[in-house]
């Protein structure tokens, strides 16, 4: 199990890991009530209101990967219902960052009060002016969630900004390591003022084929999933290094895949050992605990180990990339947890269903001098009091509970789905219901979620043809069959 520094304060957990599958099945009714018993389809989606907004929009924005518009005014609980009157089961929920649902109670009340109206309204720059209930905010609730071992965060704006400053974290440490505690030179402060060295240093992240990090210049330069997202963008030319790809089922490739896992490691530690002599050290290392955009790749907790101790051996950064993961969709609050880590992270990112962005990091990395992990809001005191209702109705419903139980109803289905249709479907993989499988070919892939849609259910792709599932913590066993079904009737179709 991981084990916590004990050199660090105590932190009341609201959430603990610990889940009751059996309470979760036993809940017979929506978390949210008055949503639909089901999918309910008038048109084709895009409709024609969709159609006529996206042709407004284009006039103003270049938008053109608008799938559909939504009336968020009739959306409820796990249901999207689009401008058209389609009421769809979404099992993508705004690319995995709808915690509990569509207009939950918790959260539609959550700014009731005059003090809460008065945090939306009066948005501080929280570097600098923060509110007098700003620390304890922080501790009731941000920490009140934080991974097993981290007692240091800081909030951001979304998931790239946390990753990139998270890298910030990654250099300044290996930075004062070299200066050995001297302060800056007045070489170093001049010449970063035209990104020369030694101010400007020449440092690196790894990161991983198929992995996803953002779309600012750092987090780009650390994602490879899609061309798409870098083609035409000048990037530092850092080092990237093989994430296993593992055959399935696990249970009949045991072999293969932990020489997979031996391969990919001595990869790493070969990239970064090297690094030095390449002259662009590697600071750190981003890894995702399951590579979400880029195809819903899993590592083994062999993998993550191994990770942690070549990070160990080097003296550098372990972060671990929960934007997609964490909030609880995998069962557990963080992905990492399921890895038996030896101690936890040194950095972890979040963003998406947390609601905020933001970094949990060790006290060892905390930057000596003030105004190097900032921006002008450093993240929304609003949106604290929307997570610490979402953390609360987690665990006064027991949904991590209820996304296990569920998550074994959708697992085992989309294995009964691929068993019956192996020319269609195959490498079924998934913890609680951050499930994903293949199509043999990513157009079978389109085909199948176009097909889905039109019945009322909405799903998302990733990689080359998985189709990759991201409903609610609020997802239910009947919604997993309602999918099920709905998948089944479109596989007959074929």
């Amino acid at each position: 199990m991981m084990k916590l520094r004990g050199d660090m304060p105590k932190i009341q957990r609201l959430l603990s890991t610990a889940t009751s599958p059996a309470k979760a099945t036993s809940q017979s009714k929506p978390y949210v009530v008055g949503e639909p018993s089901g999918p309910t389809m008038k048109c084709e989606v895009p409709g024609p209101q969709s159609k006529s907004l996206l042709a407004d929009l284009s006039k103003i924005q270049s938008m053109d990967s608008v799938h559909f518009f939504a009336d968020y005014d009739k959306s409820l609980g796990n249901y999207i219902v689009d401008v058209d009157g389609n009421e769809m089961l979404d099992m993508f929920t705004q690319i995995s960052s709808v915690p509990i649902g569509y207009n939950h109670p918790a959260l539609l009340s959550a700014f009731d009060s005059p003090s809460a109206m008065r945090v939306l309204v009066n948005r501080p720059a929280l570097g600098v002016y923060p509110g007098a209930d700003w620390a304890q905010k922080l501790r009731d609730v941000m920490l009140s969630a934080a991974p097993p071992g981290l007692d240091q965060v800081t909030t951001m704006m979304c998931g790239s900004c946390s990753n990139e400053n998270a890298f910030k974290l990654m250099h300044f440490k290996y930075m004062e390591k070299l200066r050995e505690g001297r302060t800056f030179t007045a070489e170093e402060m001049e010449s970063c003022m035209i990104n020369q060295a030694p101010g400007t240093p020449n440092l690196s992240v790894l990161s991983f084929h198929g992995g996803f990090h953002g779309r600012t210049i750092a987090s780009l330069a650390c994602t490879h999933s899609k061309y798409i997202h870098k083609i035409d963008v000048p990037l530092p030319n850092w080092p990237v290094s093989d994430f296993p790809r593992y055959k399935y089922p696990l249970e009949e490739n045991i072999r293969e895949n932990e020489e997979e896992d031996n391969r990919c490691l001595a990869l790493a530690e070969e990239a970064i050992a090297n690094s030095g002599n390449n002259g662009c050290p590697i600071t750190g290392v981003i890894v995702e605990p399951i590579q979400a955009e880029g195809g819903d790749h899993h590592g083994s907790n062999k993998w993550f180990q191994g990770l942690q101790q070549i990070c160990k051996k080097y003296d550098i950064v372990y972060l671990i990339d929960e934007v997609q993961t964490g909030g609880g969709p995998t069962g557990k609050m963080w992905c990492h947890e399921w890895f038996d880590l030896e101690d936890s992270p040194d950095i972890v990112t979040f963003s998406k269903k947390m609601l905020t962005g933001g970094l949990y990091h060790k006290p060892e990395l905390r930057p000596k001098q003030p105004w190097r992990i900032f921006n002008t809001w450093v993240g929304d005191p609003g949106k604290l009091i929307l997570l610490d209702a979402v953390l609360k109705t987690i665990k006064k419903d027991d949904l991590l509970g209820n996304t296990l139980a569920t998550g074994d109803i959708l697992l085992s289905g989309l294995k009964d789905l691929e068993s019956r249709f192996p020319q269609y479907l195959k490498n079924t993989r998934g913890r609680g219901t951050f499930c994903a499988i293949d199509c043999d070919t990513g157009a079978r892939r389109d085909d199948v979620l176009a097909k889905l849609r039109s019945l009322g259910v909405h799903a998302g792709g990733c990689g080359e043809a998985a189709i990759r599932l991201r409903p609610a913590l609020i997802f239910q066993p009947w919604h997993a069959h309602i999918f099920l079904q709905k998948l089944e009737d479109v596989l007959l179709a074929q």
